[in-house]
């Protein structure tokens, strides 16, 4: 039953976001990417808001922020536009805000990263500032990227020792960013990227006016198979007791040494209090386990090394591409009901603390 949220392809997962939009009265808007899709196809990060302009209280949902994850996220928020707890949201007096692939491109490409090779949860952070280093990450970025694909027995062989090595490493750690390697992996950029600009607009738009804005970005890829993690980035001693008060005991930050996402720099959601200075902000990020993380880390390294090298014959290309999909996106019937129920169960949570807030928060 759940499965039939989940879409095979971008184009799929775009056009049942868009009905299901309009059907449920949402105001839609359609941010139109300057390029296209894999399959010519126009591509967009399409924003629904459902309630009052003018409501205090406003609830983001949001999806693909790193390509393929959106195939998840997507179907959180088609289930979510079909659920009672959306009308239940805009009844209790807050407004819903469903922002569709965040990255377009990526989703649409099967790239984790955008058409400059960025990732974006690297990506929103201050350019008036050099980009911190990550040592590191200097360290093994040539054994992430061979030159060759695939890597040889030997490269696979030194990477290994050196993660094990490295492993403990966590502030910053491998996977934590860096902005000298532009063909490398979680490169933040030197600049905003058109979906970072894109974004901050939607959000300085919608969030105009609000007292409480709430926060939930999906992704996959990190974790146990079909586990939710739900993290939750370091705020005031205020912001972590309200997070706390509505998430559970559960809820993980994500300096902590038991969290399966790194400490990065540049989380979209840290864009929000820039953009709405006036709202309080509760953000949070549901990570779902998909393959293991060698899985996981070998298609990152392929589409990695797929950037660099254009003129990959295409039956390697469509390798590659599939296996960034599947370390994203697992198609099966018990993962995907993990994933919806988890999702609800979050999201009546996000709904129920955003409703009790009161005039002091």
């Amino acid at each position: 039953m759940t499965a039939r949220f989940f879409s095979a392809t971008y184009r799929e997962a775009r056009q049942r976001f868009l009905d299901a939009a309009h059907k449920a009265g949402a105001d839609i808007e359609q941010h139109v990417h300057p390029l296209k899709g894999a399959e010519g196809e126009e591509i967009a990060t399409d924003t629904a808001l459902l309630g009052r302009a003018d409501a205090d209280r406003l609830f983001i949902v949001s999806s693909g922020t790193h390509g393929p994850e959106g195939f998840s996220g997507s179907a959180c928020q088609l289930a979510l536009l079909q659920d009672e707890l959306a009308r239940r949201a805009t009844e209790r007096g807050m407004a819903l805000l469903l922002i569709h692939a965040v990255n377009p491109f990526g989703f649409s490409h099967l790239k984790r990263t955008n058409e400059d090779n960025i990732d974006l949860n690297r990506n929103f952070n201050d350019f008036s500032a050099p980009y911190p280093d990550n040592p590191v990450y200097e360290e093994i970025h040539p054994l992430l990227v061979p030159t060759d694909w695939p890597p040889s027995p030997d490269n696979e062989a030194r990477l290994v020792e050196a993660m094990a090595r490295l492993a403990a490493q966590r502030s910053p750690g491998i996977s934590s960013g860096q902005a000298r390697h532009a063909d490398g992996l979680f490169y933040s950029g030197t600049a905003p990227a058109w979906s970072n600009r894109t974004v901050r607009a939607i959000v300085r738009k919608q969030g105009a006016g609000r007292r409480h804005i709430a926060w939930i970005d999906v992704h996959t890829g990190l974790g146990p198979y079909g586990h939710g993690e739900k993290i939750f980035g370091r705020h005031s001693e205020a912001t972590s007791k309200r997070a706390l008060s509505w998430w559970g005991r559960d809820l993980i930050v994500s300096t902590n040494t038991d969290s399966v996402s790194p400490r990065t720099i540049g989380h979209i959601t840290g864009c929000a209090p820039e953009e709405c200075p006036q709202a309080a902000i509760t953000p949070s990020t549901l990570e779902y386990g998909t393959l293991p993380s060698p899985q996981v880390r070998h298609a990152l390294r392929g589409e990695a090394w797929l950037a660099g090298h254009p003129d990959t014959p295409a039956a390697l290309e469509r390798k590659i591409r599939r296996a960034v999909r599947d370390a994203f996106y697992v198609d099966a019937d018990d993962w995907k009901g993990m994933i919806l129920g988890q999702f609800r169960a979050f999201a009546l949570q996000t709904i129920n603390g955003l409703a009790a807030e009161n005039d002091q928060t």
